[in-house]
């Protein structure tokens, strides 16, 4: 068990490099198994999820170099098993990507219950459904097994129930080695998801509707090998601008895609976070006044996440840690995931004044002169908040469980120093 030990106060500035997008990662890696040719990726992130997952495809027999300090070479030519390991699962959400690629090459798969944060209830029903509606049979409960239809997978009309972005991967790995048209309608249209399509349509799947919610699947019976970067973390990208603001340090961040910041930025706005961008780079200036802009009729005005192109779910406790130090009050509200905002007591134990006001909405008034103070991290997203706070408050903190940090987040603590950042990974002890 490790823990950061953080001196706040100091602003951080400097520059860095965007690392790959995580949630584009996770879905890239697992379809290496709908091909017996190598794929080839740079700019995967050196983080726990993206090592768990390789983990889980190595188990199934794919064969896994690195050749780059973030180039990868996998190959699944030897891949006979459709079982996929228990306890590895357990590390991950993802793990469940790997459900359609096994089912359209080897007509099935054995899947155990995935793991992944606790942020509340996250369906598995939008993966299960695109696959009943290519002919597959759904069996279990706990483990789920999926079978095809003798005659393999069927192409067809696909419809989300809701846009969820690892049900439609799910369904865009599936429909790529089914031969025929499929079209997968109310889809999510994430920057990840368009990444996992382009990589599908490097391997000689034809795809229609990249970044749209209607998307067409030209499936084939065979698949080959590729070479792709995955595309820059917009997440992370929108993390360190939030950090650089909320410390009042200058920062630019390079190979940003800035296409995906759009609301981003937008949203950032509203907090007093002003950016702009050259080129590929987002630049936060120095000393910024982080002042919430009032709605009209001076009504508080709120922050709130939904499916892309709406401000992303991942970025509502980075937000929220960043209001706590912009004059004015804000309505965060979080609707996707139940538990989500269940962090804000830790931040109000370091002086934040916050109002949870139900389980997806908090009223953030600031600015708060934080302190330091010692925290857990409950998931990946919540944990790079409460470094935020850390970073931007008086005296010392500490963080624990920090893996769940490192889950999401490649080689922070060096990046951070490279910024100025006066942080630490220490020994944690484990209580008795």
């Amino acid at each position: 068990m490790e823990k950061f030990v953080i001196q706040g106060g100091a602003p951080l500035s400097g520059e860095l490099t965007a690392a790959g997008n995580k949630n584009a990662a996770l879905p890239i890696l697992a379809a290496c198994l709908l091909t017996e040719e190598e794929l080839l990726l740079h700019r995967v992130p050196r983080i726990r999820d993206t090592e768990a997952q390789i983990a889980l495809l190595e188990r199934l027999g794919v064969e896994v170099a690195w050749v780059a300090d973030n180039s990868l070479r996998l190959c699944a030519a030897g891949v006979s098993d459709v079982e996929v390991d228990e306890e590895l699962s357990k590390k991950l959400r993802a793990s469940f990507l790997l459900a359609g690629p096994l089912l359209a090459r080897f007509g099935e798969a054995r899947m155990p219950p995935p793991g992944g944060d606790f942020i509340g209830r996250r369906r598995l029903d939008a993966h299960l459904d695109a696959f009943r509606d290519l002919g597959a049979r759904v069996d279990g409960d706990r483990w789920i097994e999926l079978t095809a239809s003798p005659g393999g997978l069927r192409a067809g009309a696909i419809f989300m129930d809701e846009p969820s972005v690892m049900g439609t991967e799910s369904a865009l790995m599936a429909a790529a080695l089914t031969p025929g048209p499929t079209t997968i309608a109310n889809a999510a249209s994430e920057p990840h998801v368009q990444d996992l399509a382009r990589l599908l349509a490097k391997m000689g799947a034809e795809v229609d509707g990249i970044g749209s919610n209607v998307m067409t699947v030209h499936g084939r019976d065979r698949l080959g090998g590729a070479e792709h970067t995955i595309s820059p973390d917009h997440i992370e990208v929108g993390s360190f601008m939030a950090l650089a603001a909320a410390t009042g340090g200058e920062l630019r961040i390079r190979d940003a895609e800035p296409a995906d910041l759009v609301m981003i930025r937008r949203q950032f706005r509203r907090l007093g976070l002003q950016s702009t961008v050259e080129g590929e780079d987002v630049i936060v200036p120095p000393g910024q006044r982080l002042r919430i802009q009032v709605d009209l009729g001076d009504a508080i005005p709120k922050i709130e996440d939904g499916p892309w192109p709406a401000f992303p779910a991942d970025l509502t406790p980075i937000a929220l840690a960043l209001a706590t130090q912009a004059e004015g009050e804000i309505l965060i509200f979080e609707k996707m995931f139940e538990n989500r905002l269940f962090f804000v007591d830790k931040l109000v134990a370091m002086g934040a004044r916050i109002t949870l006001c139900d389980p997806h909405r908090a009223i953030v008034s600031g600015p708060s002169r934080l302190h330091g103070e010692r925290v857990e991290s409950p998931d990946i997203r919540a944990g790079m908040a409460m470094l935020i706070a850390a970073l931007a408050a008086d005296g010392v903190s500490e963080i624990g469980n920090i893996r769940q940090i490192d889950r999401g987040y490649e080689q922070i603590d060096e990046r951070l120093h490279g910024l100025g950042a006066q942080i630490e990974r220490v020994s944690a002890e484990v209580p008795a």
